[in-house]
């Protein structure tokens, strides 16, 4: 059933100086086999209003069909998740999105979660995939450690090296992604990123959608303005700015 997650969104800045940051958001948890259902549940689908999905926000960006699309790149990287598929990600309010990053939680038909596909965009318009799953194609357990290394510029303040240390929960109402990026810099691994989005899910409804009108419909606004806020911080501290580099050619790193 498609859901809506309230929480928190968290970044944490250990080094060269401190900067951390808390607010509230949300995101939709929407399986894709129940895509068509949006309408009826009070969320516009390919379609413009105040609040509304489009699936030219995700997969190949050209308004295709999303299921085929993370099909395709599964079988492509032999992961055997044939359940149903849940992505998590901000909506459009008032037209508008940014998705710094999305989930799509990839479950067997047993349920369990055989992989993760973090889709993430940075403010340069690119994207990049990072695809979560173990190579002996055992499930991902909550809390345990994934780690995938650093291929795709985000910040201007971060190098292309180092690694991340991914951690998430599945359950059916409470919803955490960790992502811990450390540098490699310095003798003893330590983060110099910590980030969490979190939150409790609660049924997708009319009701709850004309509610994020009132509560959040300057949201992605909110969102840019808070990572160009943050870069001005951060140049402020002298952090180093590091100039963008030529995304990946590969379009997803695992």
């Amino acid at each position: 059933m498609p859901s809506l997650v309230r929480g928190k969104v968290m970044h944490r800045r250990l080094r060269p100086v401190g900067n951390k940051f808390t607010y509230d958001a949300f995101s939709l948890a929407l399986p894709l086999s129940r895509l068509g259902d949006l309408p009826l549940l009070g969320l516009a689908h390919n379609r413009r209003a105040l609040v509304s999905f489009f699936d030219r926000d995700h997969g190949e960006r050209d308004g295709s069909a999303l299921e085929p699309w993370i099909r395709k790149l599964l079988a492509a990287e032999s992961v055997a998740a044939d359940g149903e598929i849940v992505l998590y990600a901000f909506p459009r309010m008032l037209g508008y999105v940014f998705n710094p990053v999305s989930f799509w939680v990839c479950h067997d038909r047993d349920g369990a979660v055989r992989a993760v596909l973090c889709e993430v965009c940075n403010t340069f318009g690119e994207r990049h995939n990072y695809l979560l799953a173990h190579p002996d194609g055992r499930p991902l357990a909550n809390g345990e450690s994934l780690q995938s290394r650093k291929a795709f510029h985000v910040s201007p303040f971060c190098e292309v090296k180092g690694d991340y240390t991914f951690r998430f929960h599945f359950g059916p109402e409470r919803w955490l992604a960790r992502i811990d990026y450390d540098d490699g810099v310095g003798e003893a691994r330590s983060a110099l990123l910590e980030t969490s989005i979190s939150g409790i899910a609660e049924p997708l409804s009319p009701y709850a959608v004309r509610g994020l009108v009132w509560r959040y419909r300057w949201f992605t606004l909110g969102v840019i303005m808070r990572i160009h806020w943050q870069a001005i911080k951060l140049w402020s501290k002298r952090v180093p700015y590091i100039s963008k580099p030529q995304p990946p050619l590969q379009q997803t790193t695992r």
